[in-house]
């Protein structure tokens, strides 16, 4: 939390997304936090701390949106973490995604409604 705002940190190497990102959470009173790369997400969420932290799948490396999250965990990471995929919906009805280390997943493109009141109950 910076300034009693939470921060949601969103990593993905689309500038566009992360674009349309900023706009849904800062309008909704949230502070973001963007990496375009799961390397460079690891060094901003050390900076940064957030409560929240939406990252890709496929970004630079087919799974570095995983490989990211075996990360987070190796630094004692607390936030919810949550997978970004194309694929989203049907990858949550054949993978155990919580074993990989994710709260959820969202299928892209986004729903705005639904991330902000998932973001609104996991940040309660």
């Amino acid at each position: 939390m910076q300034d009693g705002k939470y921060v949601i940190m969103v990593i993905d190497d689309d500038p566009d997304f992360l674009t349309a990102m900023r706009l849904v959470l800062e309008a909704s009173g949230y502070i973001m936090a963007e990496a375009k790369s799961a390397e460079q997400g690891l060094k901003i969420y050390k900076k940064t701390n957030p409560d929240l932290v939406l990252v890709d799948l496929m970004m630079e490396e087919i799974d570095s949106g995983t490989t990211f999250v075996k990360e987070l965990r190796l630094v004692g990471n607390k936030a919810p973490v949550y997978l970004l995929s194309a694929a989203g919906d049907e990858m949550a009805d054949n993978i155990d995604y919580a074993q990989l280390g994710f709260a959820g997943v969202f299928q892209k493109p986004i729903e705005n409604q639904r991330l902000l009141s998932v973001i609104k109950t996991k940040l309660k």
